[in-house]
């Protein structure tokens, strides 16, 4: 039996492993050099290559690279050599200046940075700066979002509901159930121009409201079938309105784990009392602010990018005939939806969004 070539110990020098520390949270100036130096570390603690590209999320290739690169030339060789080609003419003081400048500072009077505005502030070119912005990965144009919940019972939240979704009960069925309230009816100003050769589909920028629905829907987590259903508004009778219906549909030998968020009409008395006369219901609560975690969310998204966004409906009753249809679409050839992350994987990244958030925070 082959056990491979055994790999040289790796060991660090109380200098090296306090430079190498440094290195590796430096992931907003040096992403590539702080990927190595995380490399390097995880090799020292006498774990396999291919250990270490499973804790990292990279390749085998990677690993064996810079643990080899490390073993040769030490710290030295974590560092790209010089390529060849005519020498640089911008200095590291001036690639160090802008990439400060990129992350510290904005122009007068705006909110970010452009290649031309940090052109003319720093003396360079314009195709400097991107290059620059390349090499560290900067991207000041580009803004995301993010939301930390502060329920007290996230964690428990997440794992009961992540672990539903990887490890579903036996003898039961897990709907993931949300509204998705307040959908217009538009109808555009002028007739839409079709899709031709050479000319995309063409609607104009502006609309007239017909009026709005809501939709209520239940989500099967093993089949990805969707119990659906439409009311012109969505409060506690139109909620207990639904759960009648899913009791309807779900045969009496099955239990029935459903997903749901924090939204008032979820917890009214009415709705209590329902729950209590029917104890094959058992309900699991989404965290605060994480609606990403119910999968029915991901069903939302397809309905509006593939039916409503580009629709044109000229009364409501268009609008819930459409979805209506939709619905019937869908169940006729359902992909389930596949949950893939765990819920360690998932407090983890939460922890790090806090502790980005936590060193921001002025003090």
């Amino acid at each position: 039996m082959r056990t491979g070539r055994p790999k040289q110990p790796l060991i660090l020098t109380g200098d090296e492993r306090g430079r190498l520390e440094s290195l590796a949270h430096r992931a907003r100036s040096q992403p590539l050099l702080a990927r190595r130096a995380r490399v390097v570390l995880t090799c020292a603690e006498g774990l396999a290559n291919k250990a270490v590209a499973k804790r990292l999320r990279c390749s085998l290739g990677m690993v064996g690279k810079w643990r080899s690169g490390f073993l040769q030339a030490r710290l030295e060789g974590l560092y790209d050599e010089p390529r060849p080609g005519a020498p640089r003419k911008v200095s590291d003081d001036q690639v160090e200046k802008v990439v400060i400048q990129t992350l510290e500072s904005t122009p007068r009077g705006q909110t970010h940075w452009s290649t031309r505005g940090l052109a003319k502030a720093s003396g360079l070119s314009r195709m400097t700066i991107s290059r620059i912005w390349h090499a560290f990965g900067l991207q000041p144009h580009r803004a995301d979002t993010f939301k930390l919940s502060p329920d007290p019972q996230l964690i428990e939240k997440v794992r009961d509901i992540v672990g539903l979704y990887m490890n579903p009960p036996d003898h039961a069925l897990v709907f993931c159930v949300d509204e998705k309230s307040q959908i217009q009816a538009l109808d555009r100003t002028q007739p839409l121009l079709p899709l031709r050769p050479g000319q995309v589909e063409r609607g104009t920028h502006d609309y007239k409201r017909q009026g709005t629905s809501s939709l209520f829907a239940a989500l099967e987590l093993k089949t990805n079938r969707v119990i659906g259903q439409l009311h012109r508004r969505h409060r506690s009778q139109e909620f207990r309105q639904f759960l009648d219906r899913i009791e309807a549909e779900v045969p009496a030998e099955f239990e029935i784990h459903l997903i749901v968020d924090n939204y008032g009409a979820h917890k009214t008395a009415t709705i209590r009392r329902w729950f209590a006369k029917r104890p094959r219901f058992h309900i699991h609560f989404t965290p605060t602010y994480g609606s990403w975690i119910n999968l029915v969310e991901r069903w939302f998204a397809e309905l509006t990018n593939k039916r409503i966004r580009r629709g044109v409906f000229r009364s409501v009753k268009e609008l819930e005939t459409a979805i209506r249809k939709y619905i019937d679409v869908h169940n006729e050839d359902p992909t389930p939806l596949v949950w893939t992350r765990t819920a360690d994987q998932i407090l983890d990244s939460i922890a790090r969004y806090d502790q980005r958030t936590a060193a921001v925070q002025p003090s």
